[in-house]
């Protein structure tokens, strides 16, 4: 017997389940059933349910695979034939191939539910048997497995061809797009393609891979159906596409009324957002007042209102949303509340920290404070951070927990026109008058430019000191002034006026007794730029 005959008989019959109706194959059949079908290359032939004598139906299955077993290549040639028979008392159909006897269709075979009559169960039966033979008879030769082979390798160079030619007319498409964009022309507007670039393109090269895709798979259903061995599986291609497009597409429709029902929610937010955000901004305009909210708070305000409603609006669509009662969706939630859980404990501490910032006015942009090591502008105010100009133009950023847990001194939150109050110190020995020490000092104030002189100058004696006096200079600067540069003028001012009147900035220390007693002469307690008083004169 010809090997390859042989070899085909051997897998001729497969219990395996597949797609039909009653004594015709189950559609979706149990174990039993499986084992009563009649299989030809995984295509159900007929499910036999009759018992004769102690032979039942899987026994019969098992005794129809071994006569296949046994048929030649000859036998293949001859079409079958049904001969009417009566067997165990009861009409039937035997089929036969080349004189050699296949199967017996019984009458207790048939299913009533599928209401047919011996013969038209019978005649599809012989439908189905001889389509597997034809295709046999075809295929198990050498020339037209040759052919085969040839037609599939042609199909794929076809496909290749294809696939070639679209990558160029896809390079020909970015080329075209990128001389409209340097030219300034296309549908897309000019201030859209710093998003957006050449989209174009993008779209038409994710069109061509879909349709490789589609056309891969074409043409391996279409080279495995041309082969007796792979033929089941390019049926089951199709059938699994076909299934697939028919899934989507009620997945799709029925996901409709609830896509309907987000947008409503999701429209209705923003309506919402949107009338908050203009009764907001006529608080932050001074027009309108509620209490407790304050023109710089609104900011965090309204972000914290959008997140809030954002998130109801987030919590009454979930329901609705295709798939959010899945395995999948149950499991994405799980692991963002588990990363919310495990790393949010310091971004929430330092987010907790700014609002506390924000609400407590503490800072407002534009102010100059101090902070630990850090003087400066503030120059942004996040949920998370800090940010400081410093005198060096340096942008330090400062942990929100970290300035909610330190010292903050704003030197500008006081004086409502943004001007800053500034102070600077000097040591001098106690052999210098401290009226001189004061004319000096507000005179050195009063010749800086960048001093507000409506507010006069303030000279404190903050400390009498073991071998000297420690002086504080207050002033205020004109708005807009740096502090770093009304720093050096008065630093620079103070200098010229002490070496003017012949006093030394220099603080004295001691390690014995002087000679003499350390003191001013009451006719030298107002040398110049000091001046006594009227009533002292």
């Amino acid at each position: 017997m010809n090997k390859r005959v042989l070899a085909f008989l051997t897998c001729v019959v497969t219990l395996f389940a597949f797609c039909s109706f009653a004594a015709e194959p189950r559609q979706e059949p149990s174990d039993q059933e499986q084992a009563r079908t009649v299989y030809i290359f995984h295509h159900p032939i007929v499910m036999l349910q009759a018992k004769f004598g102690l032979t039942t139906p899987e026994e019969r299955v098992l005794r129809i695979r071994n006569t296949l077993r046994h048929f030649e290549h000859a036998d293949l040639l001859a079409p079958l034939e049904i001969v009417p028979v009566t067997r165990y008392n009861q009409p039937g159909r035997l089929f036969v191939m080349n004189g050699k006897p296949l199967m017996l269709l019984a009458q207790a075979d048939l299913d009533e539910g599928d209401d047919l009559t011996l013969d038209q169960a019978a005649q599809r039966v012989l439908a189905r048997l001889e389509a597997q033979r034809t295709a046999l008879r075809d295929q198990f030769n050498t020339g037209w497995l040759v052919l085969s082979a040839v037609k599939t390798v042609a199909g794929l160079a076809l496909f290749l061809l294809v696939g070639y030619g679209a990558w160029r007319s896809w390079r020909w498409v970015r080329q075209y797009y990128r001389r409209q964009i340097a030219e300034n022309r296309g549908w897309i507007p000019k201030s859209w393609r710093r998003y957006t670039g050449a989209i174009e393109a993008r779209l038409y090269g994710l069109l061509m891979i879909l349709l490789g895709i589609v056309a891969f798979y074409v043409w391996l259903g279409w080279a495995l159906s041309l082969f007796p061995w792979t033929r089941v599986w390019a049926t089951s291609l199709g059938d699994w596409s076909l299934r697939v497009v028919r899934q989507i597409a009620l997945s799709i429709v029925s996901a409709l009324p609830g896509l309907m029902i987000v947008l409503i929610i999701f429209i209705i937010t923003a309506f919402i957002l949107k009338l908050l955000k203009m009764v907001l901004r006529q608080v932050e305009a001074g027009r309108l007042q509620f209490p407790g909210l304050h023109p710089e708070t609104v900011g965090a305000t309204r972000k914290l209102i959008s997140v809030t409603v954002w998130l109801f609006a987030l919590s009454a669509a979930y329901p609705f949303l295709p798939g959010a009662n899945s395995l999948a969706f149950k499991g994405i939630s799980v692991f963002f509340g588990l990363m919310l859980t495990l790393g949010s404990a310091g971004v929430m501490n330092h987010a907790m920290s700014g609002l506390v910032l924000i609400y407590s006015r503490a800072l407002r942009k534009g102010d100059i404070i101090r902070v630990a090591d850090n003087e400066g502008e503030v120059s942004e105010i996040g949920m998370l951070a800090t940010k400081i100009i410093t005198r060096e133009n340096y942008v330090v950023t400062v942990p929100n927990a970290v300035v909610v847990s330190g010292k903050i001194v704003n030197l500008s939150a006081h004086n409502k026109d943004g001007s800053i109050n500034l102070t600077v110190g000097v040591t001098i020995g106690y052999d210098t008058p401290w009226r001189q020490v004061h004319a000096m000092l507000e005179l050195a104030a009063k010749r800086a430019s960048c001093v507000d002189l409506t507010h006069p100058p303030l000279v404190r004696q903050l400390e009498l000191m073991d071998w000297y006096i420690s002086y504080e200079l207050q002033v205020r600067l004109l708005p807009g002034q740096a502090l770093a540069i009304a720093r050096n003028a008065l630093y620079s001012n103070i200098q010229d006026v002490f070496n003017e009147f012949n006093v030394q900035i220099m603080s004295p220390n001691f390690v014995m007794q002087p000679e003499g007693n350390i003191m001013v002469a009451q006719e030298n307690w107002y040398a110049a730029p000091a001046a006594p008083p009227k009533r002292e004169r």
